[in-house]
């Protein structure tokens, strides 16, 4: 292993810029310190879901994976020209995705990001991995990115939903269901 961090701070980046991978500064709203830092977010929130007592281990396993993987995501994105994420990876996500949603009832409406707090901070995830991915294809149109990168993170945010179906299941007992009639305004005048 290289070496340890002996000091936290360093104040080089008082100045607005942020060291990458390979050593070059850039500003800190730089395209690409938004997608990894959006990835370092979205691991985060997954701690938080971790976090949670009495998670099925199924998704214990599944979460840490996905952490492990999001680290190795995030390394790539501070390394311009580096590739660490694979159809591999993506392979795994969708069979992990396939053999959970497999034991779910089908859906026949939307349903409402609710639950209790592993659930809600699942759709918390699920939404960042929807923008970690937005910025990455924003990156893409700077320069050349490893498309893998952007394919792993919109099947995680499918798995993370088909994971919020597991937990609300866990924790509540059902989903909420978006009513589409709530509220409808009337058609006469006021």
């Amino acid at each position: 292993m290289g070496h340890r961090l002996s000091k936290i701070y360093t104040r080089t980046g008082d100045d607005g810029t942020t060291g990458l991978g390979d050593g070059q500064r850039v500003q800190k709203d730089d395209e690409r310190v938004e997608a990894y830092g959006t990835v370092d977010e979205l691991n985060s929130v997954l701690g938080l879901v971790l976090a949670a007592p009495s998670l099925p281990e199924i998704v214990k396993t599944c979460l840490t994976a996905v952490q492990h993987d999001l680290f190795d995501l995030g390394g790539e994105l501070c390394i311009p020209g580096y590739r660490l994420i694979t159809p591999e990876h993506i392979a795994q996500l969708e069979s992990t995705l396939d053999q959970l949603n497999d034991a779910l009832p089908p859906l026949e409406d939307f349903i409402l990001p609710s639950g209790g707090p592993a659930t809600a901070a699942c759709h918390v995830a699920r939404t960042v991995s929807r923008r970690a991915e937005r910025r990455v294809w924003t990156l893409a149109k700077r320069e050349p990115i490893n498309e893998e990168a952007a394919r792993y993170l919109n099947r995680l945010s499918d798995l993370l939903f088909v994971i919020a179906r597991i937990l609300v299941r866990h924790e509540r007992g059902a989903e909420v269901l978006w009513r589409r009639t709530r509220g409808k305004p009337s058609s006469g005048p006021a």
